[in-house]
């Protein structure tokens, strides 16, 4: 399915006349955080944020506030993931889509996009997940992938999922196969293992010799 068949109409674009009044009934009655906004002729301007509007003077047009409207938008042909970053860049949940001519179309709302995502096989294949450690400049995903896939792992997906002083963190979804060969051979190559699995025999073998030493200290 295409991404624009996701395009919603259903609330039409407040102009640069309208009175702030009508944007703060609107927004009382939806979850919206933004409405987007056109002039007088048609041409989108941006959107304006719930919260500024209900300190503006309700018989004020929006034209008197021009100077909050937010300019952010993505295409009709961005792709998903772009469409969620810029969800995330503006702190929004509603996202105004434009066409190569700068047509307004509609909008995305952010609950339809998180939906793609979920969909995706990285969350409904089962398999494994693994997250792996290793300095900035240190990582490759080619490497990554050649140590799952050489020891028989389909790779569902992976993203850094934490990055800190020089140091990131690498989520992974590993299908077909159990994950011990595959976290002893990332240890091999120098990954530090975040959260494993209970099939790490490399950690159930410490455990057992700590409780091992454990028993036999308290003799």
């Amino acid at each position: 399915m295409k991404l624009s068949e996701y395009i919603i109409n259903d609330i039409k674009p407040f102009t640069s006349s309208s009175k702030i009044g009508d944007l703060q009934l609107l927004f009382n009655q939806l979850t919206y955080s933004h409405i987007p906004i056109k002039n007088e002729d048609g041409v989108f301007l941006g959107s304006i944020f719930e919260t500024d509007v209900h300190c503006y003077e309700s018989d004020q047009p929006i034209s008197e506030y021009l100077y909050s409207i937010e300019d952010f938008y993505v295409r009709d042909t961005t792709l998903w993931l772009d469409v969620l970053e810029a969800f995330a860049q503006n702190s929004t949940n509603i996202m105004p889509v434009l066409d190569d001519k700068n047509n307004y179309l509609g909008y995305y709302e952010l609950n339809d996009i998180i939906s793609l995502f979920s969909e995706s096989p990285f969350f409904f294949e089962a398999g494994g997940v693994l997250v792996v450690e290793k300095g900035i400049n240190d990582y490759s995903f080619s490497e990554i992938s050649q140590i799952v896939e050489s020891n028989n792992g389909k790779l569902l997906g992976a993203f850094i999922s934490k990055s800190k002083n020089d140091v990131v963190q690498i989520t992974i979804k590993i299908g077909n196969t159990g994950l011990n060969d595959i976290i002893q051979t990332f240890r091999r190559y120098s990954y530090n293992i975040i959260s494993g699995h209970e099939e790490d025999s490399y950690i159930e073998s410490l455990k057992e010799r700590s409780d091992y030493l454990d028993k036999y200290l308290n003799i």
